[in-house]
């Protein structure tokens, strides 16, 4: 039974991995995947509950009054009323941050608030511009999702670069610098957003360990992309803003301020209320809706101009949303068959170090999607106690393994242009091939990332110790 769920899991998966030469989208695999998964184990249950969770079947049929009930009907009642809506509650939590970080930033970019950022990039020296790009993704990516700031500055460059070579080693560190930059805040990425969300990592301790690798990670390649070019610009600064006759510029400014700064007050609102952090970007989201209506309002507009929150919220990106529930559905029930808690004991006995887990995890991430590769270790591993010893130790909140996992995954997807959602933005968006960026990207990637986990290899072994 348990052998067939890995084997629909395996090839759910490479069905994912293979979007493009089999050309049938993720999202599709992905839920098909989640939701075959669940009704194959509700058809099994009686099968495999019963040995993998025995005390928490009994203790459930005992306060429901089955015990004069099948087995098979006792288990399918506490998978449908325990199992499955224990697992949809904080699958949600996450979906739900998603949607209002989203539709924020939608908000924020259908205003031209970002124009705020780019205008200010007048430099056309080469070199000194390809610090100001790397530095200004790398702090969006930490507020804004990877997607979003990928696609701000390819759309910058090409206002800046008419060249497409050239434009290209802009993108390719464009795509470092939005992972890097992702991986140290716990709201700059998907699979960093899960871990905080559901507690693994506190924002201070992802800030203070994850950050000095993330920008090591980041430097390697600049400095080495940085001396092939030489030179000055010599196009033309091309100016577009969005809906440029709708908004001015102190309203840009003011949208702008008002997106980024209700992005920043989520890990803030949840360190004061310790409520969970989809209350405090949908707070920020009534904010910044009410606001708009109150725009729009005072704009009086023609309808078909106005870009009021109801029609924003039709440019997030739903397929994106719905591929998170499915990986996250299936892993789900790998989680409850006790699938996961197996291969944890098999890496705890033949690898038994998180540092090579981590890395590995991260290399893997450059190919197949980090999303279920984070998920995946979250069900493996449960969080520990903060009395935890030894080996224990490194799965407590803010231990280790949580925090390298963020490095790892965030950074090991920049090895290959396919491994994250930058990098497949900017290989469509650009037409970068693949073997373009593996040709001269792909090593430089490899050695910040190595250079990163050196750095945080460092830090916890020999830093930690003394601040904790």
């Amino acid at each position: 039974m348990l052998l067939t769920l890995v084997f629909l899991f395996v090839i759910g998966y490479m069905a994912i991995a293979l979007e493009h030469p089999i050309k049938v989208d993720k999202t599709a695999s992905a839920l098909l995947l989640g939701m075959l998964m669940w009704v194959y184990y509700a058809l099994n249950c009686d099968s495999i509950l019963p040995g993998v969770n025995p005390e928490g079947l009994a203790a459930y049929v005992a306060e429901a009054g089955l015990s004069d009930q099948p087995l098979h009907t006792q288990c399918l009642q506490y998978l449908l009323n325990v199992d499955i809506i224990e697992h949809m509650g904080d699958i949600t939590q996450t979906l739900f941050f998603l949607i209002g970080a989203m539709t924020i930033v939608e908000l924020v970019d259908v205003h031209g608030g970002f124009t705020v950022i780019t205008d200010k990039i007048t430099t056309r020296n080469k070199r000194r511009l390809l610090w100001v790009i790397c530095g200004v993704t790398f702090i969006l990516s930490a507020v804004l999702d990877n997607l979003t700031t990928t696609i701000v500055m390819i759309m910058l460059l090409r206002k800046l670069i008419s060249n497409q070579q050239e434009r290209w080693l802009y993108a390719g560190m464009v795509v470092i610098a939005a992972n890097t930059g992702g991986a140290w805040s716990p709201i700059g990425d998907v699979t960093t957003i899960m871990l905080w969300v559901k507690g693994n990592v506190t924002t201070g301790a992802l800030i203070s360990f994850v950050l000095l690798p993330s920008i090591v990670a980041l430097l390697i390649p600049l400095l080495i992309i940085t001396t092939k070019l030489t030179g000055t610009m010599n196009d033309e600064i091309k100016s577009a803003i969005p809906n440029a006759g709708i908004t001015t510029p102190r309203e840009r400014k003011v949208i702008f301020w008002l997106g980024i700064c209700g992005l920043l007050f989520v890990p803030v609102f949840k360190a004061f209320t310790h409520m969970p952090p989809f209350v405090g970007i949908l707070l920020s989201l009534g904010v910044l809706w009410v606001y708009t209506e109150i725009f729009y309002n005072r704009k009086k507009l023609e309808k078909s101009k106005e870009h009021r929150l109801t029609k924003v919220i039709q440019r997030i990106d739903m397929s994106t949303i719905l591929f998170f529930l499915g990986i996250l559905m299936a892993v789900a029930v790998l989680q409850s068959t006790g699938i996961l808690s197996t291969a944890a004991q098999w890496l705890d006995v033949k690898v038994h170090n998180v540092y090579v887990i981590n890395t590995l995890l991260g290399a893997l991430s450059s190919i197949v999607d980090n999303v279920p590769l984070v998920a995946a270790a979250m069900g493996m591993y449960p969080v520990e106690p903060a009395t935890a010893v030894g080996y224990a130790a490194n799965f407590m909140v803010d231990g280790t393994f949580w925090e390298f996992l963020s490095y790892c995954a965030g950074v090991g997807g920049s090895i290959l242009i396919i491994g994250s959602a930058a990098g497949v933005i900017a290989m469509g968006l650009e037409k970068i091939s693949f073997g373009w960026y593996l040709q001269r990207f792909s090593l430089l990637a490899l050695l910040g990332y190595l250079g990163g986990a050196a750095v945080y290899f460092i830090e916890a072994e020999y830093l930690k110790p003394f601040l904790m």
